[in-house]
């Protein structure tokens, strides 16, 4: 006689059987067939806002930011932010050098950027960033989750820490 200890049995033995059939994590930096990174590529900022919970409304996030956002099919990103028009700055200033106007100093604190290496979480579409250079030596080190969809070819990034989890980038394909 056939006993339902022995039904429960047969499936976990075909379940040990036949791997193929277990499920999956899908944390992936690499593009397959079933599960490819439409993120892949060089991004340009469309817009950065910020919600307001006073009128429940999107805004410019300080009047305009700029920026690009690279994922490569390797697993390395890139992110550079800055205010709009920041690279038309005068007078130029020298790299590296220990004396420096204070108003140049002032104007490379709107500049924001990192680089590192991500992984994708397919199934809960988070995307996390290991920060292994950052304009902050803070941040150094530090990782970055964020949410990830789709509008169309339009890619749109929210982080999910609190502090900036009122904050949304959209970001086009750039074209050259």
């Amino acid at each position: 006689m056939f006993r339902t200890s022995h039904l429960v049995l047969i499936l976990i033995l075909g379940a040990a059987l036949f791997p193929s059939c277990q499920p999956t994590s899908r944390h992936s930096t690499e593009a397959t067939a079933d599960a490819p990174l439409p993120m892949i590529g060089l991004w340009k900022l469309h817009i950065m806002e910020r919600f307001d919970t006073s009128t429940g409304e999107w805004s410019a996030y300080r009047n305009g930011m700029q920026g690009y956002l690279l994922y490569d099919a390797e697993g390395h990103m890139a992110l550079h932010l800055s205010t709009r028009g920041y690279e038309q700055f005068r007078p130029e200033f020298p790299n590296f050098t220990e004396q420096i106007q204070l108003a140049a100093l002032q104007h490379l604190t709107n500049s924001y950027h990192y680089l590192g290496t991500y992984t994708v979480d397919v199934d809960s579409q988070i995307v996390t960033h290991t920060k292994l250079a950052h304009s902050n030596p803070k941040e150094w080190g530090l990782e970055a989750r964020r949410a990830y969809d789709f509008e169309g070819d339009t890619l749109v990034i929210t982080p999910t820490e609190r502090a900036n989890a009122n904050l949304r980038l959209k970001w086009i394909p750039h074209r050259h």
